[in-house]
């Protein structure tokens, strides 16, 4: 058997170095990356190519592969976004669309649909307040679609695009005899947290950071309120979903865009989490209205319904054992080796 020929865009991330490191566990595939940076060591040796730079400008040396299936996970997250807008939609949708032509050529021109997996966000929610927010409890995936960041803009739309290439694109379906196309797929993540790349700034890493800054002694003022909840997920279940959608087949997904979930935490129980872990943690809150804002418009819980239905979603991880068997014990690991390192 073949291997498939796969793509991983923003692979040096967070979410790109766990995929890139699941898929050479499972084996049978033929992995090219992108990225700004030079691929991580923790996934060098597994990478059969990468291609260093802008992602957009690269699209075009991307044509001269015939690739199985494209993980997008290349992106300007939410906090940065909302200081450089226009760089964000240039990142976010402007490099998602050339790769869903890419895809969509491909497609036709090879006569089997490529799989695109999109990652999307609890961000292309948007509620007007926290009181709000609280009161619609688990939010199914097309309520309350108006986003208030322009990461979530820029999720929402490109969910719409890829709906579009995967179905619409130029009303072909409509033709007698239509080309193939794209077979577009998307995951509304949680905050996601990994036990082994430290937090990267982004607004739901109030969590894993004071949890980091507990770990190493050091001080942290949590830039959300205690009452502040939104839902989080470990990695390798992140991972895990990525592999049950990709894995499923065409004809028994009832729609391209799912939720999943997992825990909900508020930053209360993170701080209280921290504090049973490492009883000396010196940790405040002062909250950032600007980043306060952009929290209070996300659900607390959402619906998962549908990805438990169509593709047998169900998380690994439940609060308990995210704590005492993910995380926990690899940042204990993680800083008591830092430490060892600093004293000789």
């Amino acid at each position: 058997m073949s291997e498939k020929l796969v793509l991983v865009t923003g692979a040096c991330g967070e979410i790109g170095q766990a995929l890139v490191q699941g898929l050479a566990k499972r084996g049978g595939y033929r992995i090219v990356t992108t990225d700004l940076l030079p691929p991580a060591e923790a996934i060098r040796p597994l990478v059969a190519e990468h291609l260093q730079g802008d992602m957009v400008f690269k699209v075009k040396q991307l044509y001269a592969y015939d690739f199985d299936i494209i993980f997008h996970l290349a992106a300007s997250l939410s906090s940065k976004a909302e200081v450089a807008t226009e760089e964000a939609h240039r990142i976010n949708v402007e490099g998602t669309m050339q790769l869903l032509m890419l895809a969509a050529y491909k497609s036709e021109k090879c006569g089997q649909a490529v799989k695109f997996l999109f990652p999307s966000s609890i961000a292309a929610y948007g509620f007007p307040s926290a009181v709000v927010k609280h009161e619609a409890g688990r939010v199914k995936e097309d309520d309350w679609n108006m986003p208030h960041t322009m990461y979530g803009c820029n999720k929402l739309y490109c969910e719409k695009l890829g709906m579009y290439y995967s179905q619409f694109c130029g009303q072909r379906h409509l033709d007698s005899n239509p080309p193939v196309m794209l077979d577009f797929r998307a995951i509304r993540f949680p905050g996601l947290v990994s036990a082994f790349t430290v937090p990267s700034g982004g607004t739901s890493d109030y969590g894993p950071e004071m949890l980091h800054s507990a770990a190493q002694g050091k001080p942290y003022a949590c830039f959300v309120r205690e009452d502040t909840k939104i839902s989080f997920m470990a990695m390798p279940d992140a991972i895990k979903a990525i592999f049950l959608l990709m894995d499923a087949k065409r004809e028994n997904l009832t729609r391209q865009v799912y939720n999943i979930d997992a825990f909900s935490l508020t930053a209360a129980d993170f701080h209280k989490r921290a504090l049973g872990a490492f009883p000396s943690a010196q940790i405040t809150f002062d909250p950032n209205p600007r980043r306060q804002g952009i929290v209070d418009s996300w659900p607390e819980d959402v619906d998962d319904a549908a990805a438990r239905k169509d593709w047998n979603w169900k998380p690994g991880y439940d609060v308990d054992r995210f704590f005492e068997e993910y995380f926990l014990p690899e940042i204990r690991k993680r800083y008591k080796r830092t430490s060892a390192r600093t004293n000789e």
